[in-house]
């Protein structure tokens, strides 16, 4: 048990200081200045049964005190709650920004749901306003009024093609305390926001709800013809883009959030399962791997530390607790982002284990043929 222990501390210590510093939350919105000319943009919102949450977003996405021209695209993907004539409503109520509702019909073969509405928001807003950057912000989020204009700024003063901005997800209800700060905190232990933001590094993310993408970038890249099968498509994107040659950021927001309620824990499981077992590509290896490194990383930790002490192995009890301290200190910054009390640390190994537990139901789920299911689609492996 003790080079277990010991094998569990030096993973720790390499994370703390060797993967890009991604504890920290200080990745913010590089420093910007007001361009001369304020670019076109056009704001494309792919939408499917997103009644119970548009009149949280969609009016702060219409009332954007932005100094140029924009306009919102919001696509209806196949709703079966209104979400359409509910956007027109509160379109017509609320003013602000010029509103264009449309349906492109159901997706054609090989293109997910989100993205094929996606493309058909990208093509309308090139016919109608000719943008200069595309807005690509999910359905459930909520824009703080300068949002857009900070966005643009920002792309115009650093020289870059993509800025993202991961949403503060919400946090009441006691399973969205203990599951949404670790999703992040896991988001960028993943990709490091300060290896994606290297431009000579390959590591490239982006968080779907929020992209300021220019329209000649994405043309570059072929976007999103070239990912139309992506199921996770916010990463898939921002790669496609690097590689083209564009420059992209992504950092944490302080006023764009998602308005989405996960309530219950099956509806968070489903969030992070249906896309799980396509972040490791559908590999088993892959998955085997991550389910033994989660297990040494996080559960191995108070695992030692509570056999030492029940054996007085002063060793394993020590690297043990250890290593769980440096976990601890690692989630204190993402917990108070969130606004989170310090004592919910210790936690961090039983969400981690229900992390485990997703990943293999997400495994299960595809050999099922039930794999990325997500509002009544299901898509195979590309």
């Amino acid at each position: 048990m003790e080079w277990i222990g010991a094998g569990s501390l030096l993973a720790w210590v390499w994370l703390l200081l060797g993967q890009g510093f991604f504890w920290r939350t200080d990745v913010r919105l590089p420093d910007r200045r007001d361009p001369e000319r304020w670019p076109t943009v056009a704001v494309v919102v792919p939408a499917r049964d997103e009644a119970g949450v548009l009149p949280d977003s969609l009016p702060s996405l219409l009332g954007q005190k932005y100094p140029g021209r924009a306009e919102v695209f919001l696509v209806d993907d196949g709703s079966a709650d209104g979400t359409g004539a509910l956007a027109r409503e509160l379109a017509a109520a609320r003013g602000g920004l010029p509103l264009t509702v449309s349906a492109p019909g159901e997706p054609e073969p090989g293109w997910t749901g989100k993205l094929w509405a996606v493309r058909h928001g990208i093509a309308l807003a090139r016919e109608r306003v000719a943008p200069e950057y595309l807005l690509l912000t999910d359905a459930d989020i909520a824009h703080a009024p300068d949002s857009l204009r900070e966005l643009v700024a920002a792309a115009r003063s650093a020289g870059l093609d993509l800025v993202s901005q991961m949403a503060r997800l919400r946090a009441v209800t006691f399973w969205e305390r203990l599951i949404v700060p670790a999703f992040v905190y896991f988001f960028g232990q993943l990709y490091p926001f300060r290896w994606v933001n290297r431009p000579g590094a390959r590591t490239a993310a982006a968080a779907g709800g929020c992209v300021l993408l220019r329209r000649e970038a994405a043309e570059r890249a072929g976007i999103p013809d070239a990912i139309r099968h992506a199921v996770i498509d916010d990463v898939t994107l921002a790669r496609a883009v690097k590689r083209s040659g564009g420059t992209i950021w992504l950092g944490l927001a302080d006023r764009v959030d998602s308005v989405r309620p996960y309530p219950r824990p099956a509806e968070l499981w489903r969030m992070v399962s249906r896309s799980a077992y396509a972040q490791l590509r559908h590999q088993p290896l892959l998955l085997l791997g991550t389910v033994l490194g989660l297990a040494l990383v996080y559960l191995v930790p108070p695992v030692a530390l509570a056999a030492g002490l029940a054996d007085g192995d002063t060793a394993v009890a020590t690297l043990g607790g250890a290593a769980w301290a440096v976990m601890c200190g690692t989630y204190l910054p993402m917990l108070r982002y969130y606004g989170q009390p310090p004592w919910a640390a210790p936690l961090l190994p039983f969400t981690a284990l229900l992390y485990l537990l997703m990943t293999v139901d997400s495994a299960v789920q595809h050999y099922r043929g039930r794999g990325a299911a997500w509002k009544g689609r299901t898509y195979p492996a590309p």
